[in-house]
């Protein structure tokens, strides 16, 4: 017998060869016909793989990403399976799941495929799906998976099993007559699948080197039933009516421009705007809790990056090395702001009574992000970090931390994101040399959130492999009114660049002692927090946020000086707007002030201008009603 432990802490006992599915049917018929996989250990398997001793067990359903992800990987060997069957002699790169869906790269030979074809694939998918065939999972020699491969003639698989070392294990997976080298898992069958779209399809170089075959990409999607797939439809075409790139350029907020380079967004004067607002308005929660701005360059000599582990983390990912007219001599653009707030903390002696000092920036940074890789503002080369670090005691770490958890959940509810959960992102025990630090300090650091957490009565998931590689972290997973998840705001627990920097404080014994350091970032990223809530509020600011507030609809020009009065009084009480002095019909300004979704129109026409008052109109809502300019103060500020 073996001992399975469940999420919950539970332990049942099972023989051994137990499978996951097993597990779920002795719990009830309704939860083994939802299970699409299981995490044993920490590790995906297939719900039908024999567990063979004591483990932990978690079994997935659609509802987690684990599931989903094993759903979608199977969907991709099933459009794999279609495809071999309607275009004979193709051969097969890798077919992962993504974040919504999978894709299949895909050598077509003498084949020409365009999306007209989708429909004669989707059908093919889900004839072979009904077919129920089992995902047969079978360990394989690398001399037999070289035999098969050459057999059939597919050099592609020959090169990934190449890579693998003489005596790693491999495994193939068969369904029907299909048969790919996978690591897995997958669906017991491929029954469950019964929705499939195909959504795109692009091409992509081989292993992502530019140098080899371009391949075809097929990008799809599927779902347990066709309702939910008609859902996700819908969503992406409310998506698409969202999407900040869209809403960016129609409302004048920011641009991109060749000539400045690609992933390096411009401000326009609205968008600076609604930006310094929100910077504002973080700065202004800063200074009431002590926090100190500071102001560090964009550039550091690359010794600074090379002490701070930045260098060998992301020097690939950075732009290259700017070499002064000094020999030897090298700059980088900074990746992180971290490493020069270290040297802040670090540039005179601390007392452990000045403890915790807090030192905050909006500090822009710099990484050479793929060009396949950009998106809009949530995606970029250059972005404005609102950067934190605390230096403090260990006394001091839990308090900090509690206090930082607190400012994050504040903005994230000021900004209307109502639904949102936090992930405790904790090293790989598996892969410890992606990480810097002693396992003694990954242990207190990682314990220390863990203990914020609970004390704060946060509610939790917890992610192996996802830390920063200098320590542990609290990332903020917020969902938009679409119900899309968004990891925007963060908080780091960091013992090791203090030890990399040799920072110190005195403490009462009078001896030298390491501080711990904690990272901070609210809003994460301005330009993808920007950009997120775009697409949230569908460019609809709430009214404090809106960069203009209000719009004056004149209808005739007799009326600009009085609007102009207007203007000025409202300017007085911080209420931002314009004067909309075009020689259009007022029916055509009120159409163009809801398109550019100004919240307030205040129109002007004789009997306005007669009584010295405004007629009110707010977008989406319509007519308020006439008000004196006192009265409409008054009514602005109960909206804010």
């Amino acid at each position: 017998m073996i001992n399975i432990t469940f999420p919950d802490g539970n332990v049942r006992q099972y023989e051994k060869g137990v499978t996951g599915m097993q597990v779920a049917e002795s719990i009830s018929s309704g939860l083994a016909r939802n299970v699409l996989s299981a995490k044993v250990n920490g590790e995906v398997w297939d719900a039908s793989r024999p567990i063979e001793e004591d483990a932990n067990v978690q079994l997935l359903t659609w509802k987690d990403k684990d599931g989903k992800a094993t759903f979608w990987h199977s969907s991709a060997h099933l459009m794999a399976e279609a495809l071999e069957a309607l275009y004979p002699g193709i051969k097969l790169g890798t077919g992962p799941s993504i974040s919504n869906g999978f894709y299949y790269d895909v050598d077509l030979g003498e084949h020409k495929l365009s999306s007209t074809e989708f429909p004669k694939i989707e059908k093919k998918m889900l004839e072979l799906a009904r077919e129920k065939n089992a995902f047969v999972r079978k360990d394989i020699s690398k001399a037999d998976a070289i035999a098969y491969f050459t057999e059939k003639g597919d050099e592609y698989k020959l090169e990934l099993i190449e890579k693998r070392g003489a005596d790693e294990a491999l495994t193939l997976y068969e369904q029907g007559g299909f048969v790919d080298l996978c690591r897995g898992p997958h669906l017991e069958h491929t029954g469950p699948i019964k929705a499939v779209k195909l959504m795109n399809i692009a091409g992509a170089y081989w292993q992502g080197d530019d140098s080899r075959n371009q391949m075809t990409r097929i990008y799809g999607v599927s779902f347990p039933k066709q309702k939910e797939l008609k859902e996700y439809l819908e969503l992406l075409e409310e998506a698409k009516k969202r999407d900040h790139r869209k809403l960016g350029a129609e409302l004048e907020l920011f641009m991109f421009s060749e000539k400045v380079g690609a992933g390096l967004p411009i401000w326009l004067p609205k968008g600076a705007a609604l930006r310094q607002r929100l910077e504002d308005f973080l700065k202004s929660e800063q200074l009431k809790r002590g926090y100190q701005p500071v102001i560090t360059p964009h550039i550091g000599k690359k010794d600074l990056y090379v002490t701070s582990g930045h260098y060998e983390k992301y020097g690939e990912d950075s732009f290259q090395p700017i070499h002064t007219p000094r020999e030897g001599e090298e700059f980088l653009l900074k990746p992180m702001n971290c490493p020069h707030h270290c040297e802040v903390f670090g540039h005179r002696p601390h007392s452990y009574k000045e403890l915790p000092i807090r030192i905050a920036e909006f500090g822009t940074v710099y990484r050479y992000e793929q060009s396949g890789e950009l998106h809009g503002l949530t995606r970029v080369r250059g972005f404005t970090q609102d950067d934190a670090h605390i230096f403090c005691t260990p006394d001091q770490l839990k308090e900090e931390f509690l206090d930082v958890l607190d400012l994050t959940m504040l903005l994230i509810k000021k900004l209307g994101f109502t639904e949102f959960t936090a992930q405790i992102s904790l090293r790989d025990p598996e892969n410890k040399e992606k990480y810097i630090g002693s396992d003694e300090n990954w242990e207190k650091a990682e314990q220390a959130i863990i203990d914020a957490t609970n004390e704060a009565g946060l509610e939790t998931t917890t992610e192996l492999g996802e830390a920063a590689f200098y320590g542990p972290k609290l990332d903020f997973m917020v969902k938009d009114a679409l119900g899309r998840s968004w990891q925007l705001g963060t908080i780091q627990v960091d013992y090791n660049l203090p030890e990399r920097f040799e920072l110190e404080y005195i403490g009462a014994d009078n001896q030298a002692h390491r501080p711990v350091m904690i990272h901070r970032a609210p809003f994460g990223s301005m330009e993808r927090f920007i950009g997120v809530l775009i697409e949230h509020c569908a460019g609809k600011f709430p009214l404090w946020l809106s960069p203009e507030q209000f719009a004056i609809l004149p209808i005739s020009d007799r009326f600009t000086e009085y609007c102009q009065q207007i203007k000025d009084t409202l300017a007085l009480h911080d209420i931002r707007g314009f004067i909309d002095e075009r020689g259009e019909t007022i029916g055509r300004k009120i159409r163009d002030t809801e398109v550019k979704k100004i919240p307030l129109m205040l129109i002007v026409g004789d009997k306005e201008f007669e009584e010295q008052t405004v007629a009110v109109r707010v977008q989406g809502e319509g007519d308020k009603g006439t008000m004196s300019i006192d009265a409409f103060i008054a009514y602005f500020k109960e909206l804010l």
